[in-house]
């Protein structure tokens, strides 16, 4: 297998809404928040129209997006035998994923993400974790990672607790392994952990400039490629409007964004971009190569409503 994912299995939920439900809400624009009251959620939930729903989880969409390109993939991520997991399931095979995980109900329901999209397109969530957030070291079979040749993790799975300990049986077994940071909220609360992993554990580390920025306390974008130069390992940061980047010893690779897109919705353009990325390192693709098949995922995912093509 050429890449196992282990992340959260979420089903995401997509809603329109005016900015003003972003500010009457207490929800900041663009981020992810973590709610950990189902009722809370519902009553979020009560006053929106839906306008569709699907299996997601930030890996789990990357995932897809290596299948679709191709790649023998398979998938870890807890969910419960429910109306939701059931769905879940289904929409990974249906995407050509192995999905490694024997589900059966749990005390939690399945893991649920509310996308709210703005009129600018951009994507605020609210995620209740459910049982994803319950992954354990049990869920993990090491021969699973033992025979894929890359892992690909993401921050927003790394607790302390059972899913820290999942996350180190995954590191510990496999060949290589990339991480995406996930979000800045994630990055804050995780620093000293991920810098570590950063710095000693990943092969890989995929990162927005505002997320890698925070994670080294960075005053400008200088010292993020000099921190990059100095990692010796491939870091790879998006910049949004300025393209993205990656950094490998001395080799530093830039490109730029696609010009004149009809925008609709920002979900999944970090999770379809590393999906690019990774299909480029994979098969051996130079680091340009790799950047521009990222980039062509992401431009056409953020023509669409959804993280998934």
């Amino acid at each position: 297998m050429k890449i196992l994912g282990i992340g959260n299995a979420i089903v995401d939920v997509i809603c329109k809404v005016q900015d003003d439900f972003i500010s009457k809400n207490n929800l900041t624009k663009g981020t992810m928040k973590l709610l950990f009251d189902e009722t809370e959620f519902k009553s979020l939930l009560s006053n929106l129209k839906i306008e569709r729903t699907i299996s997601g989880g930030s890996v789990a969409n990357s995932i897809v997006g290596l299948s679709q390109l191709g790649n023998h993939v398979g998938f870890i991520g807890k969910i419960s035998d429910d109306e939701l997991g059931g769905k879940y399931e289904e929409g990974l095979k249906s995407e050509n994923v192995q999905y490694f995980y024997h589900k059966k109900k749990e005390d939690l329901p399945t893991g649920t993400c509310l996308i709210l999209v703005t009129p600018d397109s951009e994507r605020t969530m609210c995620t209740f974790l459910g049982t994803a957030g319950k992954i354990n070291e049990n869920d993990v079979e090491a021969e699973v990672v033992k025979k894929s040749s890359m892992i690909f993790l993401e921050g927003y799975l790394w607790d302390e607790g059972e899913p820290k300990r999942a996350f180190e049986k995954a590191i510990k077994n496999a060949n290589k392994v990339a991480m995406s940071l996930s979000d800045q909220f994630c990055v804050d609360r995780h620093k000293p952990h991920f810098l570590e992993l950063v710095k000693n554990k990943l092969d890989i580390t995929f990162a927005n400039e505002q997320e890698i920025m925070s994670l080294i306390n960075a005053k400008n974008f200088e010292e993020i490629v000099e921190f990059g130069k100095n990692l010796k390992k491939l870091l790879v940061i998006t910049r949004g409007e300025k393209g993205a980047i990656s950094i490998l010893d001395n080799e530093v690779t830039e490109n730029d964004i696609e010009k004149n897109l009809k925008i609709k919705d920002l979900t999944g353009a970090g999770d379809l971009f590393a999906a690019g990325f990774l299909h480029g390192y994979l098969n051996n693709l130079t680091q340009m190569e790799c950047l521009n098949k990222g980039r062509e995922m992401s431009s056409k995912v953020i023509q669409q409503i959804g993280a998934r093509l």
